[in-house]
């Protein structure tokens, strides 16, 4: 499923460009003090370790921090985008101004820590249901993103093997509890969709119960949440859809429900835990004794 941002190589560089301009001028403001006590000519040489098994992923962000200080840095990879790490594996290795590799190492290890996270923990989700007989769901992510790094998030959640959902609230619709009732009900919401689904990727409803389901089926919906549905109400939801519309699960998913959930034959799973309860992926950075 598409979105507006197309998450081409080109588009995630300029991202990765932006995303570290902000951060570094939260972090730097109107300069590094500590690393102004290094001698401005000095080089040095640095590497990147894996402190644990993980997913690689934020490259674009920790190279843009490096260049945007030193656009003359060198640069190798040693684990490229989207491969696993092991622990204590050089990861990355880089050689220029020591000042700038001492400005740019927290914001570098900051991106590679976080969406390593996320795609690892992606990863993990997208293993367990592929392990599943007949299984057909994918697993998305939601907006339970971090303010200002969503597009940076769902791109790892994409590394790690899973689906987007809709990136924002302006480009496709999921109408949930509150929009049914304000709107009159199921079939009264959906008609009023239709008058905007052209402008939007997909229309989406949530339902939370079997009649909900069926009302939503019977109004045209083609693209049905089911909100937290025991397994039994899932396997009936399926049976009752009959491939009619993309049915998606959310709520109360976790590692011991996933395969379950999968099994129910649903479409999609969505998991607002992949970017909204990471534990930062550990990296550390180590220079080299020797200046060049």
């Amino acid at each position: 499923m598409t979105s507006y941002f197309d998450f081409s190589p080109a588009a995630i560089t300029a991202l990765a460009q932006a995303d570290v301009a902000r951060a570094l001028q939260e972090d730097v403001g109107a300069g590094d003090l500590t690393a102004g006590l290094i001698d401005p000519t000095r080089r040095a040489r640095a590497r990147v370790l894996a402190r644990e098994a993980a997913v690689m992923c934020g490259a674009p962000w920790a190279q843009a921090a490096l260049q945007q200080l030193d656009p003359q840095v060198k640069i190798t990879w040693h684990v490229q985008e989207g491969q696993r790490c092991a622990p204590d594996q050089v990861v990355l290795e880089m050689e220029g101004s020591a000042r700038a590799l001492l400005t740019a190492e927290r914001t570098a290890l900051n991106f590679l820590q976080l969406l390593s996270a996320v795609a690892s923990k992606t990863a993990t989700y997208c293993e367990a249901v592929q392990s599943v007989p007949g299984n057909r769901a994918q697993i998305v992510d939601t907006r339970k993103t971090l303010p200002g790094l969503r597009l940076a998030q769902k791109y790892a959640v994409r590394t790690g093997g899973g689906t987007n959902h809709r990136i924002g609230l302006y480009d496709a619709v999921l109408i949930k509890e509150n929009h049914i009732a304000a709107a009159g009900g199921v079939t009264a919401v959906l008609q009023r969709a239709a008058a905007i689904a052209p402008t939007a990727k997909f229309v989406e409803i949530e339902v939370e119960t079997i009649a909900q389901l069926a009302e939503a089926l019977g109004a045209g919906a083609t693209m049905v949440l089911l909100d937290n549905m025991d397994l039994a109400q899932l396997r009936e939801a399926v049976k009752l859809n009959a491939g009619r519309a993309i049915l998606e699960v959310s709520g109360g998913v976790n590692m011991r429900t996933v395969r379950d959930i999968a099994a129910t034959g649903v479409d999609r799973i969505s998991i607002g835990a992949l970017t909204k309860d990471v534990q930062a992926t550990d990296f550390s950075m180590r220079f080299s004794s020797d200046p060049t």
